[in-house]
């Protein structure tokens, strides 16, 4: 990734068809879940081997459940290395979080922050990477309780990450959702992740349950704080490439290329303003 100011969005098989045909060029990359995409034969399975032979590719996935006290699906890890030469992808991303404990539990789980957890959790990332042969870049996740807490959703974090020695894919909204759940400062948390390990950001819309509650949902337009959010990232972190998630309730190429550009706004305004400022 040595062009940092690209505009990724999540591929969905339902954009299948319009995209073989003519991707805007204003998607510099598409993003799928592996484990929706790895088995894929017939039409979806020829469209996607189209499409990744044209344009570039980052896996995010679901269900490595990289946290879990569980050991680690090695052949899960496997198949995704098989996954990634095939169509030489070379980023992939997961939750900071886990899924699986005696058996899948097909939601993302909170890790308990302590500094067990870090260890645990820091080991099992080194023995991804081993059979990866690439990193592992790891997500904040959005949480709606903390189990067994000893530290700060903060520390938690920074300490995964430094005790991994790995790259961060930093989710804005997952920091706003969180924000608003968990009562804390949005801005101040941004301002302390580590610039040095952010290798590419997530943006997203989300559902408000309540003033005080909101789900991390994907399946609406982003809103103005986390716009704000995602050029304040810009502005203290430099310009990364940038993924708008857009999961369900998914409108048409057109609207969704109106909430691409201003990503790519957002972009070239903060790569004016550094240089401006060098």
């Amino acid at each position: 990734m040595t062009n940092n100011n690209l505009v990724g969005l999540g591929l969905r098989r339902e954009m299948l068809d319009e995209l073989c045909e003519s991707t805007p060029e204003q998607i510099d990359f598409f993003e799928v879940a592996p484990e929706n995409w790895m088995t894929l034969g017939g039409k979806f399975g020829r469209q996607f081997r189209e499409l990744a032979e044209k344009h570039t590719f980052f896996l995010h996935g679901l269900s490595l459940s990289i946290g879990s006290p569980e050991a680690l699906d090695l052949e899960f890890v496997s198949n995704i290395k098989k996954f990634m030469d095939l169509h030489n992808i070379d980023v992939y991303s997961e939750h900071l979080s886990y899924c699986s404990g005696t058996g899948h539990m097909y939601d993302l789980m909170p890790i308990p922050f302590t500094e067990e957890a870090i260890k645990h959790t820091a080991a099992r990332v080194k023995q991804v990477e081993d059979i990866l042969e690439r990193p592992l870049i790891l997500e904040n996740v959005s949480f709606y309780a903390a189990p067994g807490a000893q530290m700060s959703e903060l520390e938690f974090v920074n300490g995964v990450l430094n005790e991994a020695d790995c790259k961060m894919l930093l989710d804005v909204n997952n920091i706003y959702v969180n924000s608003v759940n968990h009562k804390y400062d949005a801005a101040e948390f941004l301002k302390k992740m580590p610039t040095e390990r952010i290798a590419y950001i997530h943006v997203a819309g989300h559902y408000e349950e309540d003033v005080d509650l909101i789900v991390d949902t994907h399946g609406a337009d982003v809103i103005q704080p986390v716009w704000k959010l995602l050029e304040d990232c810009y502005q203290i972190h430099g310009v990364h490439p940038t993924l708008l998630e857009r999961d369900f309730n998914i409108p048409s190429t057109q609207e969704l290329l109106i909430e691409i550009d201003q990503i790519h706004r957002f972009q070239q305004q903060a790569i004016a303003l550094q240089k401006r400022s060098a």
